[in-house]
């Protein structure tokens, strides 16, 4: 035992001597490339490496991912997973070239972010309970809007189908830009979307909020209940992001990164920055983030194939 632990001491104490590349894979500028781009400074500082952002984007964000599983389990190449690469795609496609959990060992989670179900300006609700009484009084299904097929507001729709029984016809776009603009314009009469896409459009009063998708009330909207309290009991969908490493990494230096990754953090400037973007900072363990990425997982497993949702 004494043999087999010891190269792994040593390999943690060396670790890392050379910079450490994040990749994520999806292009600049979007959701998780900012939250890559966030932590790298202060991910590096903590490891005493500088950590460089490589984007690879590709397949709604596949390529850049299946390449992370088959790179050397070093801990020199990561991977910013997200919810849309470790939970949907693998739930939805109907081919991929990784599995998310033999492929990959969770190193921590940095974020979460719950989605929020909103109506159009036209649209006569003001909140859930409004909404289903909207809904029995037109005797028809109401549109509902997400960023695509299988994409993780569509699954968190057919959950929200199945959980409360509502007839609603979803309305796939291509990208959250567009389906805000019509919804902004009263072409589909609800959505649902990341909280992060949709917060400048609440809080200026352009679009409402009906409910928030987590558990617990988002901080930042305070007085808009969660779907559980609203009656939909034990809903929750949110999106997460975190770091992964190829399978194989050597323990002892993935409970290195985990402790950098949990000091950059735990970074003021970090976390405000975040709090700006409408995410919160996760405070799961690694053990803790793990379980959560097998458990989302299956549950979006299940919902697709309930729906019968395949995404070529």
């Amino acid at each position: 035992m004494f043999i087999l632990a010891f190269p792994l001491q040593v390999l943690a104490q060396e670790f890392p001597s050379k910079s450490v590349h994040i990749v994520v894979p999806w292009p600049p500028s979007g959701n998780v490339d900012i939250t890559a781009r966030t932590v790298a400074t202060a991910f590096g500082e903590a490891l005493g490496q500088q950590v460089i952002v490589d984007n690879r984007p590709g397949a709604g964000g596949t390529i850049g991912s299946a390449q992370v599983a088959k790179a050397s389990p070093d801990g020199y190449t990561l991977l910013l997973g997200s919810s849309g690469t470790i939970s949907s795609a693998p739930a939805v496609f109907k081919t991929i070239n990784y599995d998310p959990v033999k492929d990959f060992v969770a190193v921590g989670a940095i974020q979460y972010v719950p989605m929020v179900l909103t109506a159009a300006p036209k649209t006569p609700v003001k909140d859930y309970a409004e909404l289903v009484a909207y809904i029995k009084a037109k005797g028809a299904p109401v549109s509902i809007a997400s960023a695509g097929s299988g994409s993780s507001n569509h699954l968190a729709i057919e959950l929200l189908i199945r959980q409360a029984k509502l007839p609603l016809l979803h309305i796939p776009y291509k990208g959250s830009g567009p389906a805000i603009t019509d919804l902004l314009g009263s072409q589909v009469e609800t959505m649902m979307d990341q909280l992060t896409a949709s917060i400048g459009h609440i809080r200026d009063g352009r679009i409402k909020a009906l409910a928030v998708t987590s558990l617990t009330r988002s901080p930042l909207l305070p007085n808009v209940p969660t779907l559980d309290e609203s009656g939909v009991k034990g809903y929750e969908a949110g999106t997460f992001t975190g770091i992964f490493a190829p399978s194989a990494t050597p323990p002892a230096v993935v409970a290195r990164l985990f402790g950098a990754l949990r000091k950059a953090l735990a970074n003021e400037g970090v976390k405000e920055r975040y709090r700006a973007m409408g995410a919160d900072v996760s405070e799961m363990n690694q053990a803790e983030f793990d379980a959560y990425v097998r458990a989302d997982l299956e549950k979006w497993r299940k919902v697709a194939r309930e729906a019968n949702i395949v995404v070529e």
